[in-house]
This record gives structure tokens, C-alpha cells and sequence, in this order.
């Protein structure tokens, strides 16, 4: 056992920096580069943070799949509990505990993820599609004549916020408000940007479930709060942040990354790819959450070499364990859902399919609606946003024949364009993602709203 380091010890292989442009630019040659250490390797994943990382494929399906080895509970978390690790960490947010079901185990998980699951599975296909189409009918007529968009920003950042905001049943102001403080959330540039972003979300969220309980409706809110499960409304609020945050991010990630891999020349549609193959390739080669479901062992663990001492953070890296090489002759015979962008074990993502659906449904809408689009830069000239968590762009500039925005008149299907269809302002592709538009505050007598107002007021929804 003299190979063996624990994670963290003075003998410990150098820490592999994954919290700057090096690692956004080409993140699997930090796997190679970790994997050769074996299995699961020692990482810095942000200033001053420890962990290990878990890129071997068969580790990582033995660390996800053995809930009473290692848990999610980061209560647990050794550095954190002992004032190692700073409270304005930028990954804190999305490794500290939140009472959600995606933090808790054993009965709390248990009864949290039924409910979550449950109201899940009163959402179908049809009605997914049916929510999709408008959105992107709407969001499309806002470019469609420029010739040229961001898609990333203009389409697949929007798509999702618009569509929680109808699948969790909020009205205008309130919708308005949780679309500017979920925006703000993701592209906070300080600590205090994040907190007032964050504590206008919770403020939204609680305005939502007392409206809900007053008057329920066919949505996912009403359905978690008439659940059997009976969460009280502190549980409500940290559910429904959970599926907004790991619906929201990974939702935009995984639209524009196929429309890349589509738009790219000599290996998308120019080769006949199908959408749903281009997901697939995405989800196996470069899914939305990259390196995430941190666990934590309940005792010191061998992990192929690598001790992890106990309550210290297990990070799976499902980009890395996806691409394993001992995967190479096993990937073809494989299906497509063995690889792990949804995770594995009991907190798999429960949304799989409807984040599919969703996806797919956005890719072929905008297909079908500019049917000439193409990238307005080489693929190799895009940038990607730095982070350890996520593969997401910085943006992705297109161009494409100007047509007239008429797809909102097909949506509403009475021909005509309604008078109230806002016109967007002219603004150049920008190289850099734009700074996030502030919380949008409650809606006043004669003010104008926001995205989901105009949205609601245009569609009468």
C-alpha cells in the first residue's frame, strides 16, 4: 500500500488547479492528466478547497451507488466545520447543506425525493412540448429579423426560465421577480449580489406557496404542496429552488451545447446527425454539469489507490468518468443512458426525461424555424465559461437569412400579430456574457413588466 496517498497529505500528488481559463478551455486534459494518477485524484477545486476527484468510470458508479459509504449530507464536511474553508468560497453555493432532497439521505431523502418525484411524474410529454413551443415561438420572433443572435443568451438562457415559470404555475409579478433573481443567481459577480439575488428568490418562492395554497392549480407548486408528504412551507421553498437551479443552468448547458455540436461543420448536421444523437454525444462527451454530486464517506476509503479521509468532499466528475478509456470498446455496445450525466443511485436526477423533452423540443424548434443558421465564428473561437461545476458557454454567436417575426402569430393561431408583441432593440453580439439583469422588482400599476409579463400578456395564458 506504499502507493497510496490520502487526499490532502504533504506526500499528495500537486493539486490540479479547475477554477480557472486552462481548465474551461480544455477540461478533459486535466482528466487525462488526473486519471493517470488513477481512479480518483487529489484536486484544488477552487482556492484554498480540497477534495477528490472521482474520474474513473466503474469508482464513480461505486461511490454514487453505496449511499451508506458515502453520503450527501455536507453538514459533514470536515474543512468547512473546522474554519478551513472560506464563507464566501465561490462553491459554496452549490456544495453547502440546503434541506433539499438533493443534500439529505436515508428517510429525509426518502420522503423529500417521493415528493419531488411524484409531482414529477404528472407532467407528460405532450404538455412538455405544448409549453415548449410558444416559448420558443416567442423568443424567436425577438431576432429572427436581425439576422444574427446570441443563442446562449437570446434563446437557451431564456427558454428555461420562461418555462419554469409556467410549469410551477406564477403569475405575472411574481414570475417576473423569480426570472430577474434566478438570472442574477447564475451570473452573480460578488458575494453581496448573490445574497440580494438570493434572498429575493426565497422572498418569491414563499409569495408563491401561500398564493398556491389559497388557490392551487394544475402545476408543479400546487402538486408539492397537496402531496402526502405534507412539507411544510421552509420545505416547499428549498424543493422548489432545487428543481429551478437543477433544472435552469444545466437546462440553457445542455440546448446550447447541441446546437453547437449541430452547427458545427464536419460533425453536426452537415453529416446528417440527428438531434437526438447530438444530445446523446453531448451528454456522453461534454454533459451540462461536469463535475458535481459531491459526497462525503462516512470513514476513511480506499478509492483505487487514493485514501479519502472521512467527511471530506467527494466530487464525481461525470465528464470524466464518462470519457474513461476503459469505456472505449464498451461505448458502442452500450446504451445510450449508461453513461452518467443524470448521475446514478438513489439521487439520480429525477427529471431525466422531461429535461429531454424540453431540450429537444428547443433545438428542433429553432431548426425548423431558420433553417439556414449557422455559427457567426469558427467552433474553436468560442469561449467557455470558467467554473468547476458546469461546461457552459460564454456565448454563441450565430447568423442566419433575416425572416419576419410571424411565429408568435402561428403560436396564437389566428394569423395576426398582436399589437402588444415587443420590439427588441438593436445590440451587437457580444464576445464576453452580459452582466445579469438585476431582480426585477414587484410589478406596480402602470409599469411595465418583465419577460414572463409580457409573455402572459401576449399569449393571454
Amino acid at each position: 500500500m506504499d502507493h497510496q496517498q490520502p487526499a490532502g497529505s504533504p506526500g499528495a500528488a500537486p493539486r490540479c488547479p479547475m477554477h480557472g481559463a486552462d481548465f474551461a478551455a480544455d477540461p478533459h486534459l486535466v482528466y487525462d492528466q488526473l486519471r493517470a494518477q488513477g481512479p480518483a485524484a487529489p484536486v484544488e477545486i477552487a482556492p484554498g478547497v480540497n477534495a477528490t476527484l472521482v474520474t474513473g468510470y466503474e469508482t464513480a458508479l461505486r461511490v454514487l451507488q453505496s449511499p451508506q459509504l458515502f453520503v450527501r449530507d455536507s453538514r459533514r464536511w470536515k474543512d468547512l466545520n473546522e474554519g478551513r474553508i472560506s464563507l464566501d468560497s465561490p462553491v459554496l453555493p452549490m456544495m453547502a447543506y440546503r434541506p433539499n432532497c438533493l443534500f439529505t439521505d436515508g428517510a429525509v431523502h426518502l420522503r423529500l425525493r417521493k415528493a419531488v418525484t411524484e409531482s414529477l411524474d404528472k407532467l407528460n410529454i405532450t404538455r412538455i412540448r405544448r409549453d415548449v413551443e410558444p416559448i420558443a415561438a416567442y423568443l424567436i420572433d425577438q431576432f429572427s429579423e436581425r439576422g444574427r443572435a446570441d443563442l446562449l443568451h437570446d434563446y437557451a438562457k431564456l427558454l428555461p426560465l420562461l418555462l419554469f415559470n409556467k410549469l410551477f404555475g406564477c403569475p405575472a409579478d411574481i414570475g417576473d421577480r423569480l426570472t430577474g433573481a434566478m438570472a442574477a443567481l447564475f451570473e452573480a459577480q460578488d458575494p453581496n449580489e448573490a445574497l440580494r439575488a438570493n434572498e429575493e428568490l426565497n422572498a418569491s418562492l414563499m409569495e408563491l406557496i401561500a398564493l398556491k395554497r389559497r388557490e392551487p392549480g394544475d402545476d408543479m407548486t400546487s402538486w408539492l404542496i397537496q402531496h402526502g408528504a405534507g412539507l411544510t412551507d421552509e420545505e416547499l421553498k428549498d424543493q422548489l429552488v432545487m428543481l429551478m437551479g437543477a433544472g435552469i443552468e444545466p437546462e440553457r448547458n445542455l440546448i446550447s451545447n447541441t446546437l453547437l455540436t449541430l452547427l458545427t461543420e464536419d460533425s453536426g448536421r452537415g453529416t446528417g446527425m440527428l438531434i437526438e444523437e447530438a444530445l446523446d454525444h453531448v451528454l456522453w462527451n461534454d454533459p451540462p454539469i461536469a463535475n458535481y454530486a459531491t459526497h462525503f464517506p462516512v470513514q476513511d476509503m480506499d478509492l483505487g489507490g487514493t485514501v479519502v479521509e472521512a467527511n471530506s468532499p467527494v466530487v464525481i466528475s461525470f465528464a470524466g468518468a464518462n470519457t474513461d478509456p476503459a469505456l472505449k470498446e464498451a461505448r458502442q455496445a452500450r446504451s445510450a443512458g449508461a453513461h452518467l450525466a443524470w448521475g446514478a443511485g438513489p439521487h439520480a436526477c429525477p427529471a431525466k426525461s422531461p429535461a429531454q423533452v424540453i431540450a429537444v423540443a428547443a433545438v428542433e424548434a429553432i431548426l425548423n424555424a431558420l433553417p439556414d443558421l449557422q455559427l457567426a465564428v469558427p467552433a474553436d473561437q468560442l469561449q467557455w465559461r470558467p467554473g468547476l461545476f458546469h461546461r457552459a458557454l460564454v456565448a454563441l454567436p450565430v447568423r442566419f437569412g433575416p425572416t419576419p417575426a410571424t411565429r408568435v402569430a402561428s403560436a396564437l393561431g389566428n394569423g395576426a400579430m398582436p399589437a402588444a408583441r415587443p420590439t427588441p432593440a438593436e445590440q451587437p453580439l457580444r464576445a464576453q456574457a452580459p452582466s445579469a439583469p438585476r431582480p426585477a422588482e414587484p410589478q406596480r400599476a402602470g409599469r411595465k413588466g418583465g419577460f414572463w409579463s409580457t409573455f402572459l400578456d401576449l399569449f393571454r395564458v
